[in-house]
């Protein structure tokens, strides 16, 4: 196959193991990243196939509209940045694996790295030592803390163990059917919404962005959170409302942010009020930047080309494609 890898940003993926099951395809990688519709056009229309790095770009009927060659997107877990319906009409086969059962560690643990970083005022305590100052001020020990996880999937069940670890008191909520399943489990439900945010020193959000959860924390919501409190996100900025989380921050509750998610990624203004708050720790998009969660991803992907050139597709989210391709 003609295969393209889009946004590989470091031209990491020729470096890991998986990237040998590739061997005998015709591969090009692009270490850049593509707004431009009509220029990533151009660029793909050679292509056979494309391998998609998470969502770094959003795959439209606009642009598959213009990709006559297109047989084929390898990508995993969650694809609310493709267009299916656009991928079926034009007979493209989105194959996707879902990886049930295993949760992103990279993330998880990123989750928890900010989470440290916020309450012992990392970032700040290192600016202030390269200044040529001491101590910048006091931090919090997380022990006998409550942290909220908002959402009962694989990563918020994988934060929740942390969190345990380090002597946390933890509870959840999420929709009822997954606040039903925690319960099962053994595990706190807060008594409501609006004890979860306002009687947790964290909450962190750990929900699947589809069109049913876009807006789920509303301002509302944090503004119910303490002065005191911590909010933290890595997993999507659309959770979110749209200009809620500097707004509570400016006002006051929460009191900290810790996030790796953003409304618009790339964040390239050097001012960005939100990335610059006072009271804000911030990454960008990092959480599965790790070569070993690379490795397993991909792995994954590569598996799915693989199958498709022998014929035999695998994790296929719309199969009636397959199906128009063999006729």
């Amino acid at each position: 196959m003609k295969l393209a890898i889009l946004d590989d940003f470091f031209d990491t993926l020729r470096t890991l193991p998986c990237f040998g099951k590739l061997a005998g395809h015709d591969v090009t990688v692009f270490t850049d990243s593509v707004k431009d519709v009509d220029v990533l056009a151009q660029r793909l229309i050679p292509f056979d196939g494309v391998v998609l790095f998470r969502e770094r770009t959003r795959v439209t009927a606009e642009l598959l509209d213009q990709l006559p060659n297109l047989k084929l997107l390898s990508q995993r877990g969650a694809y609310p940045h493709v267009d299916v319906d656009a991928c079926t009409r034009n007979n493209i086969l989105l194959c996707s694996n879902q990886h049930g059962g295993t949760p992103s560690f990279a993330a998880a643990e990123h989750t928890f790295a900010l989470i440290l970083a916020s309450a012992r005022q990392i970032p700040a305590q290192m600016a202030s030592l390269r200044a040529g100052n001491w101590q910048m001020g006091v931090g919090k020990t997380l022990q006998g803390r409550k942290i909220g996880i908002y959402g009962y999937g694989r990563i918020g069940k994988a934060v929740a163990g942390y969190a345990k670890a380090f002597g946390m008191d933890v509870s959840f909520w999420a929709s009822e059917a997954s606040r039903e399943r925690a319960r099962d489990d053994g595990e706190t439900v807060a008594a409501s919404r609006e004890a979860f945010f306002s009687e947790n020193d964290v909450v962190s959000v750990h929900v699947r962005l589809t069109p049913a959860t876009r807006n789920l924390i509303t301002r509302e919501d944090l503004a119910q959170m303490r002065p005191d409190a911590l909010f933290v996100n890595t997993s999507r900025a659309g959770l979110v409302e749209q200009g809620a989380l500097l707004a509570a921050l400016e006002a006051g509750r929460p009191g900290n942010a810790a996030v790796d998610v953003f409304d618009t990624e790339p964040v390239t203004d050097p001012i960005d009020p939100l990335v610059n708050h006072p009271r804000m720790v911030a990454t960008p998009h990092i959480g599965f930047v790790t070569e070993d969660e690379f490795e397993l991803q991909f792995s994954d992907i590569f598996d799915q080309v693989v199958a498709y050139a022998e014929g035999a597709p695998i994790h296929m989210i719309n199969p009636e494609a397959w199906a128009a391709q063999a006729r």
